[in-house]
C-alpha cells in the first residue's frame, strides 16, 4: 500500500471514513530522544477501507484528520490508546470522542490483565502477527512494504477485535462498564501535564518534609526544561541526581559542583544557576508551609497484612466467576487502602467495580462474609450459608 503523502488524498480518505459508524486507528511514533512523541504514521480502517498515512510527508496538513478524530458520530476504536490520544491531544489540541479502547474491554470480557494486541487478535481472529518490524525505525524514509504491511495489520485485524468484543458486551449487558472507563481515558486532566505535579512520578526516597520541598522544586524545573527543550527528562537530570540534591540541598555553585551525579563544570551552566536558585527558594520556605509527606490514607489496623491476603483470594475469586481481569477491577494498592479504610478513594470503591466487588471486599473485612473450602473450590459464605456462584460463562 502507498502511504498517503498530500493534504487532500488525506481529506478525501477520512471523509469516507466519516461515513462509518466506527474507525480503527493506530500510530507509530518516535519518543527515544524527544519528550514529546513524534508522530511517523497514521492507520486507519473502516470496514471496507484503509489507509496509511505518512505524518512526515512535506507539506502534509494533518486537519482532515483531527476533524474526524472530534466527529463524536464516529466511533475511534483504538487498543492501548493512551499514547495514542497523547499525540492527537499535543498535536491537535483535542480529545478524540467517543473512543473504544479494545485492551480495556478485553480485560472487561476476560482476556486478562493488559493483554497485547497481538495475543487478542490470535486469540479473536486465529491471525498471526508478524511482530519483527515493531522496533524498526518508523521515521526513515522509505519505509519497507514489511513494515508497511506491519502498520496496516495493526488496524486490519482491530475491526474484527472490536465487532468481536461489541457484541460480547452486549451480550453479557457490560457496555456501561467499558463506557465508565472511556471518561477517565478521553479526560483532558488525563493528559495535561502539570510541572508541579511532576514529583509525583519518582519514588518517595525523602524522609523530611524540607527534602520533599526540594524535591518538588527541583522536579517541576526538570519538567518545564524537558519541555522547553523537547528532550526526555533524564537528559535534563537523572531521577537520582533529583534525590540528592533533595537530600544535600546545594544553595550555591560551590555546593552544587560536590555533586557526584552532575558531570564536572555543570554548576557554571545556565541549568546550574536556575537549579541553585529553585533550590534557595524551597529552603526559604516557612516550616509552617512545608509540603507534608505523603501518607497511604488512615494507619492501617492491626491484621492489616492478612486482610489484604483474604481480599487477594475475594478479587480472584471474584474475577474468575465473572471472567474479568483483576487489574481492572482492583490494585494491591488498592486492596490495602481499602483494608485500613472503608471509604477508601479507590475506584474500586466506584460503579460497577463497587457492585461487582466493593460490597464484599467491606462484608469480608467486617465478618459478614466469609471465605471457606468446599471440597477443591473456594466459595463465599455468608451467616453461615454458602453465596452461589455466578452461572459459568458460555465458553466462545
Amino acid at each position: 500500500m502507498t502511504p498517503i503523502t498530500s493534504t487532500d488524498a488525506l481529506a478525501e480518505a477520512c471523509l469516507q471514513f466519516a461515513r462509518y459508524d466506527y474507525v480503527t486507528v493506530d500510530t507509530e511514533f518516535l519518543r527515544e530522544t524527544t519528550f514529546w512523541p513524534k508522530l511517523c504514521l497514521i492507520q486507519m480502517a473502516g470496514p471496507d477501507h484503509a489507509v496509511i498515512v505518512d505524518a512526515l510527508a512535506d507539506g502534509l496538513d494533518l486537519k482532515p484528520f483531527f476533524d474526524l478524530m472530534a466527529d463524536e458520530s464516529v466511533v475511534k476504536v483504538f487498543h492501548a490508546a493512551r499514547q495514542d490520544i497523547e499525540i492527537v491531544y499535543h498535536l491537535g489540541k483535542l480529545i478524540p470522542a467517543p473512543v473504544f479502547d479494545s485492551q480495556v474491554a478485553a480485560m472487561v470480557c476476560g482476556f486478562g490483565d493488559s493483554i497485547s494486541y497481538d495475543q487478542l487478535v490470535g486469540k479473536v481472529t486465529g491471525a498471526r502477527i508478524d511482530k519483527s518490524s515493531r522496533f524498526t525505525d518508523w521515521a526513515r524514509r522509505p519505509l519497507s512494504e514489511k513494515q508497511l504491511d506491519y502498520a496496516l495489520a495493526d488496524v486490519t485485524h482491530l475491526r474484527d477485535v472490536y465487532q468481536f468484543l461489541k457484541a460480547n458486551l452486549e451480550e453479557q449487558d457490560r457496555s456501561e462498564w467499558v463506557r465508565e472507563e472511556m471518561k477517565i481515558l478521553t479526560s483532558e486532566e488525563t493528559y495535561r501535564l502539570h510541572p508541579e505535579d511532576a514529583w509525583k512520578r519518582l519514588k518517595m526516597r525523602v524522609r523530611k518534609p524540607r527534602e520533599l520541598a526540594v524535591m518538588q522544586a527541583v522536579a517541576a524545573w526538570r519538567e518545564e526544561e524537558a519541555q522547553r527543550r523537547d528532550v526526555p527528562r533524564s537528559r535534563i537530570l537523572k531521577d537520582d541526581t533529583i534525590y540528592q540534591l533533595a537530600a544535600q540541598q546545594p544553595t550555591s555553585q560551590s555546593a552544587l559542583a560536590n555533586q557526584r551525579t552532575l558531570p564536572k563544570g555543570f554548576e557554571r551552566s545556565r541549568a546550574g544557576e536556575e537549579i541553585v536558585t529553585t533550590i534557595r527558594k524551597a529552603m526559604d520556605i516557612p516550616d509552617a508551609d512545608l509540603p507534608r509527606l505523603p501518607k497511604g490514607g488512615r494507619s492501617a489496623p492491626n491484621g492489616s497484612s492478612a486482610a489484604v491476603d483474604l481480599l487477594k483470594v475475594l478479587l480472584k475469586l471474584t474475577c474468575e466467576q465473572h471472567g474479568v481481569a483483576s487489574k481492572i477491577i482492583a490494585t494491591v494498592d488498592d486492596l490495602d487502602k481499602i483494608s485500613a479504610d472503608d471509604n477508601a478513594d479507590v475506584a474500586a470503591m466506584k460503579g460497577w467495580r463497587r457492585e461487582l466487588f466493593g460490597e464484599k471486599a467491606l462484608a469480608l473485612k467486617h465478618g459478614e462474609l466469609a471465605l471457606a473450602f468446599n471440597g477443591s473450590r473456594i466459595v463465599l459464605i455468608e451467616a453461615g450459608k454458602e453465596i452461589p456462584a455466578p452461572a459459568p460463562r458460555r465458553k466462545r
